[in-house]
């Protein structure tokens, strides 16, 4: 009985242990996110605090899955913004958000590059700018 109990608890710390490797899936809205060859790995736009940014190729701006004005996005607190634009999205309107960050640290979520590992989980990738006020 013993060696039963000591492989289920075996087997619980270790699935325990690959749920812990796996990010917590958020909400928001799906963009066709351009490639860039030059984007850094950047896992901190998966964190639960993470303020994700969403412009749709239609030009609507969604905070996670609440669809936002230009006005919301001068209240935005955080220092750090993530931006997943659709690359089918006016580059007029994806300035205009921009605009709107003013003074805060962006980065433009991308799809990873080709040379990055695509097995299992694929984290976020992005390239980091600041926006002068």
């Amino acid at each position: 009985m013993r060696p039963l109990i000591e492989t289920c608890l075996l087997a619980s710390i270790l699935i325990a242990g690959a749920a812990a490797q796996k990010p917590l899936l958020r909400q928001g809205v799906q963009v066709e996110m351009p490639v860039a060859s030059h984007a850094i790995e950047t896992r901190a736009a998966d964190g639960q605090n993470a303020t994700v940014l969403a412009i749709t190729a239609d030009g609507r701006v969604f905070d996670g899955i609440k669809l936002i004005d230009s006005a919301a996005l001068l209240r935005l607190k955080e220092k750090t913004i993530y931006v997943k634009a659709d690359a089918r999205a006016q580059y007029q309107k994806v300035l205009a958000v921009l605009d709107a960050l003013r003074g805060k640290s962006v980065v433009l979520l991308s799809a990873p590059p080709e040379n990055a590992a695509k097995e299992g989980y694929t984290a976020p990738y992005g390239t980091k700018l600041t926006v002068s006020r």
